[in-house]
């Protein structure tokens, strides 16, 4: 944990009765996002939905209870009648032509493509609450940050008013001094803000109803090993994105064999079993067997049309596959390098900082004794305010180039 977010935690203890680290928030996103929620539902729906498709090649049994009543009246004789029956009937498919089959195995090939939608929703979280996460914790900081600057804008704007007052510095060193000082104040104020606007961030995407005593306890340190360049075409892989469109393509291609079995015959065998009399209870009972052979001669070509529809759609699957292969290693590529940019970029902002604050050191002592000018002062104290803004801000860079290289690589919630 920083120093800086430690000064803020403890300057805002009252206020901040929950913490969370990381570890804490990935916990309570997995049980409470709605986005988690409703993937996992989806995947669900899958899995009923291959029960309902293999539940054709089970026996189908009915039972059935009638009971009817009637008049006939031909002009000779009429009268009343009664008949009640009852019993059972079923059916089992014997062949079709490996449609159900292939149907089973198209259902089975969605649940792959829908639990590879959940990590991809868990991938998209990830990146999503590690953004808001950083947010807050940069938010944090920016606090300390403000409160620093306004320290060196009320030392500054002192030591001016008294040379001012002396008559060794003019009214427009002053004016810009207090202008400087109520910039600082205002950047304060608009950290503070930051900070509340955060929290909700981070809130909605750990799932949370209550946010108004939400802080955060990390650091800004790059934990992804950045030495060596990975084998982006090994990454692509497992990256769910590419894993459910190629599930969505295999249950595309099941579904073409589905599509050309209906051209074959489908045999089913028959069976019944029943009662019936014109009294209750029946007593009569008849049961019969038999087999349902059925073929599709004509159908104005409904039949072909399904099997074009069915291979344009395999064929639509297989080039979204490829094109969202190509873009995935893009992706890598590009992110990775953004990454190591980032890393850089954090190396030299601190050296910056350093510099600027010894020159800073320095110049103070040389305008209280009057070897630089005003103009001169001011631009090294404006070069620390800046330095120390940049500094923070490519720390905050690092660590979000850092999230984006891990969605690119499709890790999901729990990746540490």
């Amino acid at each position: 944990m920083s120093v800086l977010s430690l000064a803020f935690l403890s300057s805002y203890k009252a206020a901040a009765e929950e913490v969370f680290d990381w570890r804490a928030c990935i916990k309570e996103a997995s049980k409470s996002h709605p986005d988690l929620i409703s993937a996992e539902e989806v995947v669900k729906q899958s899995e009923a939905a291959k029960k309902v498709t293999a539940s054709a090649l089970f026996p189908q049994i009915n039972s059935s209870l009638d009971a009817v009543t009637g008049r006939n009246d031909n002009g000779i004789a009429s009268g009343t009648g009664d008949t009640y029956t009852y019993g059972v009937d079923g059916s089992q498919l014997v062949f079709d032509g490996m449609k159900t089959i292939n149907n089973v195995n198209a259902a089975k090939e969605n649940i792959k493509a829908a639990k590879e939608g959940f990590r991809f929703t868990s991938v998209d979280v990830r990146l999503r609450l590690r953004t808001a996460f950083i947010n807050l914790l940069t938010a944090q900081e920016s606090i300390q940050i403000a409160e620093d600057i306004y320290k060196i804008r009320s030392k500054n704007l002192a030591l001016i008013m008294l040379r001012y007052r002396s008559g060794l510095e003019h009214k427009g060193a002053l004016l810009t001094a207090e202008a400087n000082l109520s910039q600082a104040k205002l950047g304060t104020a608009v950290a503070k803000r930051d900070v509340a606007v955060a929290r909700r961030q981070l809130a909605k995407e750990m799932g949370k109803i209550d946010f108004t005593s939400l802080a955060v306890n990390g650091d800004f340190e790059v934990k992804e090993p950045v030495v060596k360049k990975p084998d982006f075409d090994v990454l692509v892989k497992n990256n769910p994105s590419l894993q459910k469109l190629i599930a969505q393509a295999n249950s595309a291609d099941f579904g073409v064999r589905s599509a050309y079995a209906n051209f074959s015959p489908t045999l089913s065998g028959t069976a019944s079993a029943n009662k019936n009399d014109s009294h209750w209870t029946p007593h009569d009972d008849q049961w019969d067997l038999g087999l349902n052979l059925s073929m599709p001669i004509f159908e104005g070509g409904l039949r072909i049309a399904q099997v074009e529809q069915a291979k344009a759609t395999l064929n639509q699957l297989k080039a979204n596959e490829q094109s969202t292969r190509d873009g995935l290693i893009f992706t890598l590529e590009q992110t990775w390098a953004l990454l190591e940019d980032a890393i850089d970029n954090v190396k030299v902002q601190n050296e910056i900082l350093v510099a600027t604050e010894e020159r800073s050191k320095i110049a103070q002592v040389q305008y209280s004794t009057g070897f630089i000018t005003f103009d001169n002062w001011t631009i090294i104290e404006d070069n620390l305010v800046s330095a120390k803004n940049n500094y923070l801000k490519a720390q905050s860079n690092a660590l979000l180039a850092e999230a984006n290289w891990v969605k690119a690589k499709g890790e999901t919630l729990e990746y540490e």
